[in-house]
């Protein structure tokens, strides 16, 4: 029998065997299961609770991690943006010191709550996650902010 039959045939084994033994758990997870992870194992805030901190004048930083785009067009008030792709590389330098206290927000806060689980992962233990994020705070009517100034969001219908 020739090399290249052998190898074959140990491939075909190896193979086989392979994927009769795996399970779920190694063909890895789904991007809702990785989010649900998350979000179990860190602190989430609501928008009426960040309303209420930022009005008594609490002292913490709201981090937008979506893009500079979706930033620029409107934001909440104060906050400052680092994307997520870039968070766990520029955080230590914004915010060298673990204990700061942080909110993250997205669109609605999946990505969010990514950032905020690595941040942990990264010892900033006063990381949050807003629930609901940048839709939830613009829905419950609270003001929003662009390089235009300040705006609130308006809830319509698609007329026929």
């Amino acid at each position: 029998m020739s090399i290249s039959k052998i190898t074959a045939i140990f491939f075909t084994i190896f193979f086989v065997f392979g994927i009769a033994t795996s399970d779920s758990a190694e063909m890895g997870k789904t991007v809702p299961q990785i989010i649900k992870e998350a979000k179990s194992q860190i602190p989430e805030v609501t928008v009426g609770e960040i309303r209420n901190d930022i009005d008594a004048g609490e002292n913490f930083i709201l981090l937008d991690v979506r893009t500079s785009e979706e930033y620029n067009a409107g934001h909440l008030p104060n906050s400052i943006n680092i994307q997520r792709g870039l968070i766990e590389f520029l955080i230590g330098k914004k915010y060298p010191e673990k204990d700061t206290n942080l909110v993250l927000y997205c669109r609605t806060d999946p990505r969010a709550a990514l950032c905020t689980n690595a941040l942990k992962e990264m010892g900033y233990a006063n990381a949050k996650n807003l629930k609901g994020g940048f839709k939830a705070w613009g829905e419950a009517g609270y003001s929003i902010y662009n390089r235009h100034g300040e705006f609130k969001m308006v809830a319509f219908e698609k007329k026929e």
